[in-house]
């Protein structure tokens, strides 16, 4: 019977027939490797996601609903437009753009209406 190596680190392998790694830690660093750019693409996406949510919550004042701000703030703290986790269109044709609980829409050209809505889930386990 001819020897077969670790797909990591060309260790012998012992053991089943159709074993491709010597131990467990081989193979998670096989696949680690194998999915490391997909999973490090979707790791940056998430946190822009989550840094345009802080910025947006952090100018809202405490227990408000909603707040105008200027766009340039916006901008001024980091903020990227293109990312957003979904999009509401009101019965008149406004356009909100969420970060998860926290939104915008356009009110004129540089002029913003930041929103808070909690989702329904977030309300229930709130108590």
């Amino acid at each position: 019977m001819q020897e077969k190596y670790c797909q990591t680190c060309n260790k012998v392998i012992r053991g089943r027939s159709d074993k491709r790694f010597c131990n467990d830690a081989c193979r998670t660093s096989f696949h680690n490797q194998l999915n490391g750019s997909r999973n490090n693409y979707m790791r940056q996406i998430n946190h822009r996601l989550q840094k345009n949510r802080q910025i947006l919550a952090s100018l809202i004042p405490n227990n408000a609903q909603k707040a105008k701000i200027d766009q340039e703030r916006l901008v001024e703290r980091g903020y990227h437009f293109q990312y957003c986790t979904h999009e509401r269109v009101e019965r008149k044709g406004s356009i909100y753009r969420f970060c998860y609980d926290y939104g915008y829409k356009q009110l004129a050209s540089d002029l913003l209406m930041i929103v808070y809505q909690p989702s329904v889930e977030s309300t229930i386990f709130a108590g």
